[in-house]
């Protein structure tokens, strides 16, 4: 079986012949046994050794093989299933409290056994992707919302999701997903609907933040280490991608990975196969990796600061998220529901936003994106009383007037009217003579109109 071939098993069972047969089993399936008759003997291979799993008797002729999980001389990360001959009751609920993942009734087959610790081994992965999923998504991480100016990203997942069900009723891997965006526009939240829309929505989702991984524990921390790799690996542990088997592995800020790990995760991605810092053995691993970046890839290649061989293999599936000042009158829609998520949150009545609110929010440049928004909605809840009209956005540096959102990139006309075209002429008019210091032909010159023009709005003005 794939997914644990190459790896290792400590067998402890009295019965010489069940233990011949188990070890024959499991090293037909390319598993390389290590078997003991005793707890004793037991002890002294995990003197030495480090296992992924270990298939244990409850009563042995030197004691009770729950001694090793009680004294912790087994490692976390080894996949633990007890057989018993005491009707599974006591013996069971007892090895189960202390690490163990399941148990066996005697009588026993060695094809019972097999299964039993493949399936044992999902359910661990499993745990420990969900587990780690919950601690790091964080309040911060706002539901994704797909605007009028999100169309055609949408499109291009839905295109994605509809692949990766083909490639799944064909046993396929499905194909990275490279995520190109400013910081704050939504790229964690993208990989978050991608990974819950698609036929492994009930696998673990991952999320690493590349640039939070320590550059000397980076490669144990993705690819996970055996026992005694480095001084202070006391015990096996797996490895980030291990965790997201069977689902998404997402790697945010990709390019902060250094070029020996970039080298490690390209291989990784093409074998579909990790090995542990320290191990020996290659692992097999059915992973789906989103990755995301602030900057673009081939620029950081022609800088020698990215792979160019690694941007190749994720340059598949590529979609860009676009900044929160090009989004138009998705800015309001995505305001509305955060005010009411955060109004929620805090106990209070969602307000409506008013027109000057609105206009507040489709004028400001946004350079924080929709983290920003998230926080100025926060902020106009609480200090504003709830009305909601965003005043403290036009005192931030580089905020445009908010008396003319038109200027704005992304800006889309108000669909019931109201647009004054006189009006922004006469901006633009008055605009282009203060960078020119009132000088009539040069504003011509900028605005591409005729000297009169620029002379009529000044009788205007006056």
């Amino acid at each position: 079986m794939k997914s644990i071939a190459s790896s290792t098993l400590l067998l402890v069972e009295d019965e010489p012949l069940l233990r011949r047969r188990l070890a024959a089993k499991f090293e037909q399936a390319g598993v390389e046994v290590a078997a003991a008759g005793t707890l004793g003997e037991a002890r002294r291979l995990l003197a030495d050794l480090s296992f992924d799993f270990a298939l244990l008797d409850v009563n042995l002729p030197d004691g009770r093989s729950l001694e090793l999980l009680e004294q912790k001389q087994i490692g976390s990360g080894t996949v633990v299933v007890i057989m018993t001959a005491e009707g599974g009751v006591d013996g069971a609920v007892e090895a189960m409290r202390l690490g163990a993942a399941d148990y066996l009734a005697k009588p026993i087959t060695p094809d019972d056994a097999l299964i039993r610790l493949v399936a044992a081994r999902q359910r661990g992965r499993r745990q420990r992707g969900e587990k780690f999923r919950q601690e790091t998504e964080t309040a911060a991480g706002q539901a994704f919302v797909f605007g009028p100016s999100l169309q055609d990203l949408r499109e291009q997942l839905d295109k994605i999701i509809a692949a990766d069900r083909r490639l799944a009723a064909n046993a396929g891997a499905p194909a990275p997903v490279l995520i190109e965006g400013e910081t704050g526009t939504g790229k964690t939240s993208l990989a978050r609907w991608l990974h819950h829309r698609g036929p492994r929505a009930d696998g673990p989702l991952i999320e690493v933040n590349c640039s939070a991984l320590p550059e000397a524990l980076a490669e144990a921390e993705l690819f996970g280490h055996e026992r005694g790799a480095f001084t202070d690996a006391k015990e096996s542990k797996i490895g980030l991608m291990e965790a997201a088997e069977g689902g998404t592995l997402f790697l945010d800020e990709l390019p902060s990975l250094s070029p020996g790990i970039q080298a490690k995760l390209l291989t990784a991605i093409e074998d579909r196969a990790v090995r542990r810092v320290g191990g020996r053995k290659t692992l097999q691993l059915d992973v789906r990796i989103i990755a995301a970046t602030l900057t673009n890839l081939a620029e950081l290649v022609e800088q020698k600061l990215f792979r160019e061989d690694l941007r190749q293999r994720l340059d598949l599936f590529r979609v860009r998220m676009p900044p929160l000042r090009e989004r138009g009158d998705d800015i309001v829609m995505l305001a509305e529901q955060l005010v009411e998520r955060t109004a929620r949150r805090y106990g209070m009545t969602p307000g409506k936003i008013p027109a000057v609110g609105r206009e507040r929010l489709l004028a400001y440049a946004w350079p924080g994106n929709v983290r920003e928004l998230a926080h100025a909605v926060e902020r106009s809840l609480v200090f504003e009383d709830d009305a909601l009209t965003f005043a403290g956005l036009t005192s931030y540096a580089g905020a445009p007037d908010a008396k003319h959102p038109w200027l704005q990139p992304g800006f889309r006309f108000p669909e019931d009217g109201g647009f004054e075209l006189e009006r922004a002429i006469d901006v633009l008019v008055k605009r282009a003579l203060d960078q020119v210091d009132g000088n009539v032909s040069a504003a011509a010159r900028l605005l591409g109109v005729p000297r009169d023009t620029v002379r009529y709005r000044l009788k205007k003005f006056e």
